[in-house]
């Protein structure tokens, strides 16, 4: 029973850097098209556009640095890997929050950037107002990212 309770904890490890991971990498790739389309017409806006590109690379982050806990609390990152099947279900569901908010929050953010960098290219001036859009959605991916924590440690 014990590797099932380990198989379980890696699914939810696994769940949140792959999800969190797609979520990125659409967002970033997102933000991309439209910072390339900006920077085509006019190089001097790349710092701008690209921290607001990079903005929703940030949940698989968090994605990787919950499968890294869980890796770490359950002992395969170092120590003993013996789980029941409870605090297996108990690691992949904490593991959870943060792959399906790390998913949806990615695109949803990387939504918001896309319109950030075309105000940006628009009014270079109004960056700082452009920022708090994506970031915004940003806080609902901190959120996720503590509760997983707090449930797996």
């Amino acid at each position: 029973m014990e590797q099932f309770g380990i198989g379980l904890a890696l699914l939810g490890a696994v769940l949140a850097a792959l999800l969190a991971g797609i979520g990125s990498a659409v967002g970033v790739g997102m933000g991309g098209e439209a910072a390339a389309g900006i920077v085509s017409e006019d190089p001097g806006k790349f710092g701008k556009v690209l921290i607001l590109q990079l903005l929703p690379g940030t949940q698989g982050i968090y994605g990787l640095l919950i499968a890294f806990l869980t890796l770490s609390q359950i002992g395969i990152l170092g120590g003993s890997a013996e789980i029941s099947l409870a605090k297996g279900f108990l690691y992949f569901c904490a593991c959870l929050p943060m792959g399906f908010v790390g998913l949806w929050s990615a695109k949803r953010q990387a939504r918001a950037s896309v319109s950030s960098i075309h105000l940006v290219a628009k009014k270079p001036d109004q960056f700082g107002k452009a920022m708090l859009f994506p970031i915004m959605v940003e806080t609902y991916a901190i959120l996720a990212l503590l509760i997983s924590i707090l449930a797996i440690t």
